[in-house]
């Protein structure tokens, strides 16, 4: 089994993509929604972490973490939020799939891929650019035309906060380089 090595660096920011199990379509439905959010809240709550940006699309979402300044374990973050939403929410969120028997063996679910996309930010214009892919992201997937048509995100946060300009990234001319997490 391969052993997958983390960047941990207590304190860290991390940019973070979580997608659902074969893409299933639930993140965006009202339960998805509240079982995540509510999820976060409660992880929030014991494991505290700053969300400085966020997106939740229909299959996935991004996000930018940062950690306590002595916390370096984003791993158990996730992997509490996955499993309060599963728990909690698994049932009524009702994915009509068969679970497999690799997932029957390890007691998984069928809500979220087993693994998430992680990025360690180096520096403040990195964290910029991702904050960027966030916000444009629901326009990359065709869901929008302007990232402040979509209501699940923080775009609205950084415009309100001057740290985006009203309509921004709305003039169809954005240029947002793939970061390759998706």
């Amino acid at each position: 089994m391969p052993n997958y090595r983390r960047p941990q660096t207590s304190g860290g920011t991390y940019f973070i993509t979580q997608v659902t199990h074969q893409r299933d379509k639930w993140l965006c439905k009202d339960i998805g929604r509240q079982a995540l959010r509510e999820a976060i809240l409660k992880i929030k709550s014991k494991h505290p972490f700053l969300i400085d940006a966020f997106v939740l699309l229909p299959e996935h979402f991004h996000c930018l973490f940062t950690l306590p300044p002595k916390d370096r374990d984003l791993s158990v973050r996730l992997r509490l939020i996955k499993t309060h939403v599963t728990k909690h929410h698994g049932k009524r969120i009702d994915i009509k799939r068969e679970i497999s028997h690799s997932r029957r063996q390890r007691k998984e679910q069928n809500l979220w891929q087993r693994r998430f996309w992680e990025h360690l930010i180096r520096d403040e214009q990195d964290f910029n650019r991702h904050c960027d892919y966030i916000h444009y992201n629901p326009v990359h997937h065709g869901l929008c035309n302007s990232p402040q048509d979509w209501a699940f995100s923080t775009v609205h946060r950084f415009i309100r906060e001057g740290v985006y300009p009203p309509g921004w990234g709305g003039n169809g001319e954005m240029v947002v380089e793939d970061l390759g997490c998706e």
